[in-house]
């Protein structure tokens, strides 16, 4: 490795960007195109960077694997930041796997937290923390140290595990603090303020107040009939029943339980779960087939019985508990993503929902009407972003070519 090249490196390593570019901003060599992509990443040009490091990545070719999986990361992790989530992130494992190989210890870590972090974004929670306990999170350099910690705080708080995320918060504060660098200490502050916010809105006995996770999960570790609206779950005490992914089994029985100890009309129902407004007889026999769904479904938890009007819930627990999003809204899910003041493709929504495209560009379309988000962008390039919070930049911890000594 040339002088210029080290000088360059060692620049970036030491967090001065502008240093680095000023070295090697008019070489198009591999290891050049290479360290102008971290720097313009580091310095927010995320496209550029992006096009420079696959630039570097075909540059090195086949012959230098540990170089071009270390641009394969760095692009991963741009991919990251962009919440481009999907087709982006596919050579990650191919190129942890090279650099673990061949001894990069310190940037196959880095691909491992990559991997984790992307794996919480889209809600596979027991894989993120595989991958966390199989790294090597000593060999990451301090900075990197309190993302994975932020990870294992997502997937602990993901989880209503307030004790260990709390644990996992503390820590990414302290290597926050250790590493210096005001985007981490900034990034690990917003996500400790959105940990202490409200997590859900509790409906209990006609009243509706805001809590935190503490309550929430309290409220999980009670023997009451939980109707969890923000993960599509039935549950008392170990007995769990997942409606998520039967919408209109959930809408009935959200709506009969935010009415309990009412029943609830008929026609209420027709709209609640099919959006019916001008209800047929098709719409009444639908309804019964749907309420005796729901009624096999939660058979272990509560039954449901025909009134004069419509259907009443008669849970089997002494108590009911109805938890929502914190935001008033229809499309809560939507904007807990765009919460972390990140910009996200309608694509990668989709993903990390596990809903189709279609459903979400929907309920962008409505928050985009009620004014709660914004895009930018047109196209594949277009990008949604929350209107009414303010983000700080997720910080780019892209790995640097340790500099020859």
């Amino acid at each position: 490795m040339d002088s210029l090249i080290t000088a360059a490196g060692r620049s970036l390593a030491a967090g001065d960007p502008l240093g680095a570019l000023a070295l090697v901003a008019l070489r198009d060599d591999a290891a050049a195109l290479a360290l102008r992509g971290t720097a313009m990443a580091q310095l927010g040009d995320l496209a550029r960077a992006r096009e420079l490091l696959r630039g570097a990545a075909r540059a090195f070719g086949l012959g230098e694997p540990i170089a071009r999986a270390r641009c394969h990361v760095a692009e991963a992790e741009i991919a990251l930041v962009l919440r481009d989530i999907g087709a982006p992130m596919d050579r990650l494992a191919d190129a942890r796997a090279t650099l673990a190989a061949r001894g990069d210890r310190a940037n196959a870590a880095h691909a491992g937290y990559l991997m984790a972090r992307r794996l919480l974004l889209i809600g596979r929670l027991d894989e993120a923390q595989a991958i966390l306990e199989g790294m090597e999170v000593t060999a990451l350099p301090i900075a990197s140290r309190a993302g994975a910690w932020l990870v294992a705080a997502g997937i602990a708080t993901r989880r209503i595990e307030t004790a260990p995320a709390r644990a996992a918060f503390d820590r990414a504060a302290a290597a926050a603090k250790a590493a210096g660098i005001a985007a981490v200490t900034a990034e690990v502050a917003q996500a400790v303020r959105a940990f202490e916010a409200p997590a859900a809105r509790l409906l209990h006995q006609g009243n509706t107040r805001l809590v935190g996770l503490p309550e929430v999960e309290a409220v999980m570790g009670s023997d009451a009939l939980v109707i969890d609206a923000l993960r599509g779950i039935v549950r008392a005490g170990p007995v769990v029943v997942p409606l998520g992914g039967r919408p209109v089994l959930f809408a009935l029985v959200l709506a009969l339980a935010e009415a309990w100890p009412s029943d609830v009309s008929r026609e209420t129902l027709l709209i609640r779960a099919f959006r019916a407004r001008h209800a047929d007889e098709s719409h009444r026999a639908r309804l019964r087939v749907e309420i005796g769904r729901l009624r096999s479904a939660i058979s272990e938890l509560a039954d449901i019985h025909a009134t004069e009007d419509g259907f009443i819930l008669r849970p089997q627990a002494t108590s009911m508990v109805v938890l929502t999003p914190p935001q008033e809204n229809d499309h809560g899910d939507v904007l807990a993503l765009l919460a972390d003041g990140e910009a996200w493709s309608s694509s990668a929504l989709a993903l990390a929902l596990n809903v189709s495209p279609r459903t979400v560009q929907r309920a962008l379309d409505a928050l985009a009407a009620a004014e709660k988000v914004e895009s930018f962008g047109r196209g594949r390039a277009c990008r949604w972003t929350a209107r009414q919070l303010i983000g700080f930049p997720t910080v780019l911890l892209l790995p640097v070519p340790p500099p020859a000594g």
